[in-house]
């Protein structure tokens, strides 16, 4: 039987204090086609284990210096993958079983034959296939995951810590992190880092050279560092930096970031069988974050778009100048008390801005001194048909048509345009109701002067469960009140 054509799995780590012992099993080892390098002692062993990787450690059990339990649990915290085998005199051998116990893989007594110590490494790789074969189906199955999470979100930030989190859970080292280009300046400036659970809050003390990074992928190449090499990479390297692996992030052929991964923990060390799958994981996510920044940008240009509108509205009429933002913050409030969703949030947000958005096909003048007339109030009724009907067409604001719609729908059903009654009216709309009744009493008009604080709020107590939705007016009281206390400590001027 020959060992598996990887290198990584056919490295073997012979640790005796007897050189004849080490020199034999070295000899007949190589000449199955393994990889073989001896050490005399725990420590030495140690040494070679944080410089190279191996796949089993053949140790004897009684040595000077450091003897075989305390290298095998050396092994078990650091390297738990390795496979460790015991080499035990007679006397030994309930010792040698205890240390199976504690984690190796078995164990063999001397003396020995050398035909069973080479069926016992044989047998140990084929685990050690296993092994590897399950790591990478695991990987598959992470790579599978982290594909679906990416596709369910258009947000930087979630794609980004999915990114993160599969990369950490995959390499198991301290740190990852991703830098993004800022599109603007051309920096590399948006960073974002995530430890492992326990790890030393020095890691996030280290500081990238960028410049080099950027300087050693050339045409795009992976990073992949030991040791001293390791630190070139760091302005401010970690203490005890150990190993450094960092791939281009890559989007319609154009470098928009770069992800790491580094590791403090003596002996652990990246290998190219990571960097590979670093490499998968990477590519994936650059395309998640190239979408999710287009995304952002198209939601940039949509919020310029809502707030151009609202302010040609309240350029046609001075008394609503900064309505619609107080309508919005007032909404929010009460969105955040009754823990919507952030995308919910942000729809009313938005919703806010652009309610009265239909008051541009209203020919009455709203905010004449004196009542309306019926023409005029039946005209001024017409503004959320209206608003439907202008944002109707522009299929990215549709969302916001059901809030913007049913904003002056009434709980009881004696509101307009559709006379929609309780829960059939859209939630966002019935937050804004209260939000936007609020604003209207406390507000001075043509007609007449702003009500006081303590008035609108008793005008809208007296009105839940009629008017209004009264959940939406139970938060609303909540979250104005939360307000009010924050404007006061700051000195922000309110409603009074």
């Amino acid at each position: 039987m020959t060992p598996s054509n990887d290198a990584e799995l056919s490295r073997i780590l012979v640790v005796d204090d007897e050189k004849v012992i080490r020199e034999i099993l070295a000899d007949f080892l190589s000449l199955e086609g393994f990889d073989v390098a001896t050490a005399p002692d725990g420590r030495a062993a140690i040494e070679q284990l944080e410089s190279r990787k191996f796949n089993m450690v053949i140790s004897d059990l009684k040595m000077p210096n450091m003897g075989g339990l305390e290298l095998l649990e050396y092994i078990q915290k650091h390297q738990e993958n390795l496979l460790t085998v015991i080499m035990t005199g007679f006397g030994t051998v309930e010792t040698a079983i205890e240390a199976m116990k504690k984690g190796a893989y078995d164990y063999i007594l001397k003396p020995f034959k050398v035909e069973e110590v080479v069926h016992i490494v044989h047998r140990g790789m084929e685990k050690q296939q296993l092994i590897s074969e399950n790591i990478r189906l695991k990987e598959v199955l992470s790579l599978h995951k982290l594909s679906e999470e990416l596709q369910a979100t258009l947000s930087l930030h979630e794609v980004i810590q999915s990114a993160l989190s599969s990369l950490l859970r995959n390499l198991k080292c301290d740190a990852v992190g991703v830098v993004l280009k800022h599109k603007a300046t051309g920096f590399y400036d948006i960073e974002t880092r995530l430890h492992r659970e326990g790890a030393s809050e020095a890691l996030s003390e280290a500081v990238f050279n960028i410049d080099a990074i950027i300087a050693a992928m050339r045409d795009n190449r992976a990073i992949l560092a030991q040791k001293h090499e390791a630190q070139a990479f760091f302005s401010t390297p970690p203490t005890g930096l150990a190993s450094f692996l960092a791939i281009p992030l890559v989007a319609r052929q154009q470098l928009i970031g770069i992800m790491t991964a580094y590791s403090c923990t003596p002996g652990f060390y990246f290998t190219i069988g990571q960097r590979k799958l670093m490499n998968i994981l990477g590519s994936r996510a650059a395309a998640a974050i190239d979408n999710a920044e287009l995304y952002s940008g198209l939601q940039q240009s949509f919020s310029q778009t809502i707030q151009g509108f609202a302010r040609a509205l309240e350029a046609m009429d001075p008394y609503t100048a900064g309505h619609s933002d107080r309508v919005t913050l007032y909404a929010h409030l009460t969105a955040e008390e009754m823990d919507m969703p952030p995308t919910q949030i942000e729809l009313i947000r938005q919703a806010g801005i652009m309610h009265d958005i239909g008051k541009l096909g209203c020919h009455a003048n709203i905010n004449k001194p004196g009542a309306l007339t019926d023409e005029e109030f039946e005209n001024v009724k017409l503004h959320p048909v209206f608003g439907k009907e202008i944002l109707q067409p522009i299929e990215f604001l549709h969302p916001l048509i059901p809030a913007v719609y049913h904003h002056h729908e009434r709980w009881d059903g004696k509101g307009y345009p559709d006379g929609l009654t309780g829960e059939k009216i859209p939630r966002e709309a019935r937050i804004l109701s209260v939000a936007d009744a609020y604003d209207a009493m406390t507000s001075d008009r043509a007609y007449r002067k702003a009500l006081p604080h303590d008035a609108a709020i008793e005008e809208l107590q007296r009105n839940a469960g009629t008017q209004f939705d009264p959940e939406a007016v139970q938060k609303f009281l909540v979250g104005i009140e939360r307000y009010r206390q924050k404007s006061l400590s700051l000195g922000i001027p309110i409603p009074q």
